[in-house]
């Protein structure tokens, strides 16, 4: 079914200020019902978990019901879900506690195509431990993962192989499940960054085959944090340093201090929002999600066909980067002897958002040989057609030559 983006864009109060929101790929607008349960749940009352007083019950609460939520979401144990600050502290974190089995002559694949978060962290591990880094390249013509380069860099010595589900610039969705079993195959771990991909598809991994998994709820109308899960028995082998008294059970393992309740609260809201978009007959939380989520895709794709055909009739004035076959609805683009930068302005001055820069993609753009910043256009479930038009408009204004 075809969701009704009127009635969708009526929980978003910051819609109301006219602005046209492009940056969704950076973090995406946040509905009503997320800010109420983060405000209700700070409200309290509330205390540290506990099974006695009604303030420890909402704290316990939160907990439960985000990791239940996260379950349905990511199709997993809910006792497999970990909560972090960022997808970049998680990533640091895990790599710290894999890297401590890593040695001389051991190998770490990290790819070309992803945001720096699942690069830096496995590369400065790497090097502290002395195991060797190999790169899975990009294909410049394409703007796809070179899987020739993949089976080129494993080995029975490869230890982790770390990629993107989705680039947070091109938009490239790599085959992950073939990537999964060459891994597998040596017997190398896969850890994923799927915080751009969460945002644009129903996110099924054990089906992308991903050993862990990282995700941020700001990128689909949550609040800032981010969400680590793995296939039980490889969080269960891992054993980070922690304090003596608190839990050593997963996930709360890899949980330090007291956690966010509020903010818990507001990432299982933003579930059940995107549940409730166009929940079709499901009676699972999951089914809701599959339904409504396929209806969002279907919606996002249609706006990014119209945005598409539009840039194509802006003539070789813009050139576009994200060309891949499978591909999320963001689109990175340089605009021939422009500054990027001050489209960004050109089109803020029309209350339409598109934001300029490099965004922590280092390799990709080191890749495609982007020395400046780049337009990056992504789209996300309250876009609408006109906001299409208008972000055209805009960019045909800002490149009509001036007399």
């Amino acid at each position: 079914m075809a969701i009704d983006v009127t009635a969708l864009r009526a929980h978003f109060p910051s819609l109301d200020h006219g602005l046209a929101f492009f940056d969704g790929p950076g973090g995406t607008q946040t509905p009503r019902p997320v800010g109420e349960a983060i405000a209700e749940t700070l409200t309290g009352p509330l205390s540290n978990r506990g099974t006695i007083s009604p303030s420890e019950l909402n704290a316990e609460r939160s907990v439960t019901e985000f990791r239940a939520a996260y379950a349905d979401l990511l199709n997993m144990p809910a006792d497999a879900i970990v909560h972090g600050r960022s997808a970049t502290q998680l990533t640091y974190d895990t790599a710290r506690v894999l890297a401590r089995g890593w040695g001389a002559g051991d190998e770490i694949v990290v790819s070309r195509l992803d945001h720096d978060c699942n690069v830096r962290p496995w590369v400065q591990a790497a090097e502290h431990a002395g195991a060797t880094v190999r790169w899975i390249e990009i294909e410049p013509e394409t703007a796809e993962l070179d899987l020739e380069s993949y089976e080129r860099v494993l080995s029975p010595r490869t230890r982790l192989v770390a990629v993107t589900a989705a680039s947070n610039v091109l938009g490239t969705k790599p085959p992950l499940r073939r990537i999964a079993d060459r891994a597998h195959e040596v017997g190398a771990l896969l850890y994923v960054d799927g915080v751009h991909y969460a945002a644009h598809h129903l996110v099924d991994v054990p089906a992308l085959g991903a050993d862990l998994f990282v995700c941020s709820p700001y990128k689909f109308l949550g609040p800032h944090c981010a969400v680590l899960t793995g296939a039980p028995e490889v969080l269960e082998s891992l054993r980070p340093d922690k304090l003596l008294p608190s839990p050593d059970t997963v996930p709360e393992r890899f949980e330090f201090g007291t956690l966010p309740y509020e903010i818990l609260a507001g990432a299982r809201a933003a579930v059940d929002f995107l549940a409730a978009v166009d929940p079709g007959a499901g009676t699972s939380r999951r089914e809701r999600l599959t339904s409504s989520l396929g209806s969002l895709h279907a919606h996002e794709l249609a706006l990014r066909t119209r945005l598409e055909e539009g840039i194509r009739g802006l003539g070789d004035a813009v050139t576009l980067h994200s060309k891949a076959q499978d591909r999320t609805p963001t689109l990175l683009m340089t605009l021939e002897g422009r500054d990027p930068r001050e489209a960004q302005i050109h089109l803020a001055a029309r209350s339409v958002l598109a934001t300029a820069g490099q965004f922590y993609a280092y390799e990709p753009f080191t890749a495609l040989k982007l020395e400046g910043p780049a337009l990056r256009v992504g789209l996300a479930p309250y876009n609408t057609a006109d906001e299409v038009d208008r972000l055209l408009e805009g960019l045909a204004d800002f490149l009509r030559p001036t007399t």
